[in-house]
């Protein structure tokens, strides 16, 4: 709750505000309906716990063409953002580089081991969810190598705009691994539900949501 302040007279308080016997006091507070959504606080995460079996190898530690490795690309990526980056992974390699990241004072890493099992994006979502409850989730793939600081601002600037799911598009379809995703209460709870149920598609509690 807060207090929106209103000038009125306030008897022996001369000279203060804009004339004599003027004072800024509280006004009373404003019924909950009527209040304005505060802004929820951004978490940047990032997915990194794949096994990669299309590639053969863990694609997370590729090299990239700006230097270090896909990973770190994409640390440094998030943490353009200003806020720390939540890096969720099962990959003991994974959570050493953000060790050495966060040792070299490059960059606010908070490296998180997916515990088993280990059941894809839908878990991982609702694993985030539970760590920040209220926050504003930029959830980031490790696998989108391209992936440019524009095109965050852009998703950010959009889900700033309305409270439900906000996705990325390529222009052929949508992108649910590059997203907004408000952790808000009943958000999570529907979540747990689905995940206690036996579903485990990402995409079906998408169909829920009716992300924009």
């Amino acid at each position: 709750m807060v207090a929106v302040a209103t000038k009125a007279r306030a008897p022996g308080n001369r000279g203060f505000g804009n004339g004599p016997h003027q004072a800024w006091v509280p006004a009373p507070p404003l019924p909950d309906a009527l209040m304005p959504p505060l802004p929820r606080p951004l978490r940047p995460c990032l997915l990194s716990g794949g096994d990669s079996r299309r590639m053969g190898q863990d694609k997370a530690l590729l090299p990239h063409p700006e230097g270090g490795s896909w990973l770190e690309r994409q640390l440094r990526l998030l943490g353009t953002l200003g806020e720390p980056v939540t890096l969720l992974t099962r990959h003991t390699s994974h959570l050493e580089l953000a060790a050495e990241l966060n040792r070299q004072g490059q960059l606010r890493i908070h490296p998180v081991p997916e515990p088993a099992p280990q059941q894809g994006p839908l878990r991982a979502l609702q694993r985030l969810f539970e760590r920040n409850p209220g926050c504003q989730l930029l959830l980031c793939p490790v696998d989108m190598p391209w992936l440019g600081e524009s095109s965050l601002r852009l998703l950010l600037q959009a889900g700033a705009q309305q409270p439900d799911i906000v996705l990325a598009h390529d222009g052929i379809r949508a992108q649910p691994l590059l997203g907004i995703y408000p952790a808000t209460a009943q958000r999570r709870s529907d979540l747990r539900r689905l995940l206690d149920s036996g579903e485990l598609r990402l995409q079906t509690w998408l169909e829920q949501e009716r992300p924009h």
